[in-house]
């Protein structure tokens, strides 16, 4: 074994070390490192700087008690990872699910940093969130969640310090309690949260950012590869923010978007959803806040599969758009069973690393999480910029640039990939370039 191998084989099992009971975080790093080998062996000093990456720079715990509508206390568990400032303030969402702990929220502000580094903006990474579930709250005991969240994470943030967003679970009201609160206690008005109501400081386009991002990635791999998406039959997994734009944006492109899906079972159109249907699928999902298999009552056409994943519908394209871990090693075995030659994450690692080995092995276009939903983050950062310029961009000025960024990062993953002799691995690319970006700027800041 060489000198480099020894000392990447030292560094990762140091890794796997401090934080063995962190299963998504160490996924996430082994993800990277793999790709990263290369880099490492050209060039040693590399590996000095991913050591230091991958150790956050402040991992911020705190309780968040509060009352609930019966007078009863509650008491949940906030986290914020401030993970590389290295570009600029830290920057990603908040996620509120019962499945959040510290381990979730180190792999998902480990995976930002490269996210954001790949958007070309001054952003640095991180993520945060609670184990408070906001599914069947009422809206007065959500305020009062958000209230007390705030009243902790309030010192640890701030417009050119660390400026969450939305992810699971917090959306428009969430977002708007929250900056309601920090504005009491901080006594001032400032872009210190993404995702805001366009009345007082948010940007079009935001929130069907991910999704139309996503899609804007796969279209651009597809014209690589001399394709299109006119006729694609596509299926889609969730039914909230991500999935729903995904579904509008694949309809405006002339794909087929076929399925909804939530924890409990999916539904299919068998001839694709309508923006009518679409638009009834937000309305369940973001105004009732339902279950997707409400929908069966408005559509007569659809089908409900309960306890199902929709990857069992037979199509062209996968978007896996709900959550980490969604598709392991026989889903993805599935996927290719039935005829699907690309993959475009539109959730957060939602591949387990066994099932993109299947996708390798059979050649499917693999958009990773990190380079095909950067699209959410990259319009957080656009919506920094307006509220510095205290000006509002038009939608079409907006989305001219979501669809460039998107743009540059497919160009810039695949231009990584085959700089280093890995042809068309877009996602080996999607890490190098985003890494060697983070890279740079620490080497030139110093040991820090």
């Amino acid at each position: 074994m060489s000198a480099v191998a020894e000392k990447i084989a030292s560094v990762r099992a140091n890794i796997r070390r401090r934080d063995p009971d962190q299963r998504e975080f160490l996924q996430a790093v082994d993800e990277v490192f793999e790709s990263l080998t290369p880099v490492f062996e050209k060039d040693p000093q590399y590996l000095e700087v991913f050591e230091r990456l991958v150790e956050p720079e402040r991992q911020i715990a705190f309780r968040v008690p509060w009352i609930d509508d019966s007078g009863k206390q509650q008491v949940n568990r906030g986290f914020r990872v401030q993970m590389s400032s290295a570009l600029g303030p830290y920057k990603g969402g908040l996620r509120f699910h019962p499945t959040v702990n510290l381990s979730v929220i180190k792999f998902l502000a480990f995976e930002q940093t490269f996210k954001n580094s790949l958007t070309t903006l001054m952003m640095g990474a991180g993520k945060g969130g609670s184990d408070f579930d906001p599914r069947g709250r009422s809206d007065r005991e959500v305020m009062a969640f958000c209230q007390s969240f705030m009243s902790e994470l309030y010192r640890h943030i701030g417009a050119d310090t660390d400026v969450p967003a939305g992810d699971i679970n917090v959306g428009a009201r969430e977002i708007g309690f929250l900056f309601g609160q920090y504005k009491r206690l901080a006594n001032n008005f400032t872009g210190v949260l993404t995702g805001k109501d366009l009345r007082w400081g948010g940007s079009l386009i935001r929130p069907e950012a991910t999704g139309y991002g996503c899609v804007y990635f796969a279209q651009n791999y597809l014209s690589y590869k001399s394709d299109s998406l006119k006729g694609k039959r596509c299926v889609i997994s969730g039914s909230g923010n991500v999935a729903q734009y995904t579904a509008e944006k694949l309809l405006q492109l002339g794909a087929i978007p076929l399925t909804f899906s939530d924890s409990n079972g999916y539904v299919l159109e068998p001839t694709g959803f309508t923006q009518e249907q679409i638009d009834h699928v937000m309305e369940l999902k973001n105004t009732k806040r339902v279950r997707i298999s409400e929908y069966c009552a408005f559509s007569e056409t659809a089908q409900y599969f309960p306890g199902k994943k929709p990857w069992e519908v037979a199509a062209d394209l996968a978007f896996p758009s709900a959550t980490q871990n969604e598709i392991d090693e026989e889903d993805a075995k599935v996927l290719v069973t039935n005829g699907v030659k690309g993959v475009f994450e539109g959730a957060n690692m939602p591949s387990t690393n066994e099932a993109i080995e299947v996708y390798k092995s059979f050649s499917v276009m693999f958009g990773p999480a990190k380079a095909a939903n950067a699209g959410g983050v990259a319009v957080s950062g656009l919506e920094m910029a307006q509220n510095s310029q205290r000006m509002q961009w038009s939608r079409e000025e907006v989305d001219a640039q979501l669809e460039k960024i998107m743009k540059d990062i497919f160009e810039n993953s695949l231009a990584a990939s085959q700089k280093y002799g890995l042809k068309d691995d877009i996602q080996a690319g999607a890490n190098i370039a985003g890494f060697l970006k983070v890279a740079e700027a620490m080497i030139h800041q110093g040991c820090v």
